[in-house]
C-alpha cells in the first residue's frame, strides 16, 4: 500500500505558491466556495494542503 504524502503550507507559503498576496488568499477563502479549505492544526496555526492548492490552480487554468 502506497501512502501519499502531502505538504502543509502556512498562509504566507500558500500565497507565495499561488503567486498572490496573503490578503488575496484570505479573500478567496471567504469569497470562492471552490477554493481549498484551510485547516487549523493549533490555536495559532493554520495550514493549506499544497496538493489541493495545486489541483485548484490547475483547474482554474483549464477553465480560462
Amino acid at each position: 500500500m502506497q501512502v501519499q504524502s502531502t505538504k502543509s503550507l502556512r498562509p504566507t507559503q500558500a500565497a507565495d505558491f499561488l503567486g498572490i498576496a496573503v490578503s488575496t488568499l484570505w479573500r478567496w477563502l471567504s469569497e470562492r466556495p471552490d477554493f481549498p479549505r484551510s485547516r487549523k492544526i493549533g490555536p495559532r496555526c493554520t495550514v493549506f494542503d499544497q496538493g489541493e492548492l495545486a489541483a485548484w490552480r490547475d483547474a482554474q487554468i483549464k477553465q480560462n
